[in-house]
């Protein structure tokens, strides 16, 4: 009897105020692990690294969790393949009933030096085939994305060779400071909406290594 009241008056588990989908898109499989077609699955694991937390294989992905001050961001790698991103994030939408203003999608972008980040509110894939995927399923242009770039160079004709090559030692070891950056700007993102994170982030032209507030 006693046991069943203890189960009865069990406190619930807090409720966040709000939850959040970061997609970070890349490819499965170690042939691609330090690829700059990756880079969007380097961030999440620097960021769920640095938060202490772990992906746990899901339905066409693995999921990570960050709690912040009543916010959950949900931390996604698709298992998809790039060209089929959209799959993993819109069946994650709907099971977690997250709506479309609190997606993010982290990106490589050729245009962009690398490390420079660009955060925009909407607008089009430019040519990148997960981003244009996403789009398609969600049947909108209508959610954030933001592109960490990876540089161009390479010679005509070499595009596709070149994001799927691997970044120097020297890049590799600057993706846990930009994963830093993104992480704070997606916090400014989740508490004071996407204008305050769009120029907190794309004012700079180069990542800072600062930590994280906590």
């Amino acid at each position: 009897m006693l046991l069943r009241l203890l189960r009865r008056n069990k406190p619930e588990a807090p409720v966040a105020d709000k939850c959040y989908l970061v997609v970070g898109l890349g490819n499965i499989g170690a042939e691609y692990a330090n690829t700059r077609h990756n880079i969007g699955f380097m961030i999440l694991d620097a960021w769920a690294q640095a938060s202490n937390v772990v992906f746990e294989p899901g339905r066409y992905g693995d999921m990570a969790v960050v709690r912040d001050k009543g916010r959950e961001f949900h931390l996604l790698k698709p298992s998809t393949y790039m060209n089929l991103s959209g799959n993993a994030v819109r069946y994650w939408l709907q099971k977690l009933e997250i709506p479309r203003e609190c997606l993010m999608v982290i990106c490589d972008d050729i245009n962009l030096p690398f490390g420079t980040i660009r955060l925009r509110a909407s607008g089009s894939d430019g040519g990148h085939n997960g981003l244009a995927h996403i789009g398609e399923m969600l049947e909108s242009k209508e959610w954030a994305r933001l592109r960490i770039g990876i540089g161009h160079d390479f010679a005509l004709g070499g595009q596709i060779d070149y994001v799927l090559g691997s970044l120097s030692e020297e890049q590799l070891k600057e993706i846990p400071g930009i994963a830093r950056t993104v992480a704070g700007g997606l916090r400014t993102w989740a508490f004071l909406g996407v204008q305050k994170a769009m120029s907190q982030l794309n004012s700079r032209i180069k990542t800072e290594k600062t930590a994280i507030e906590d």
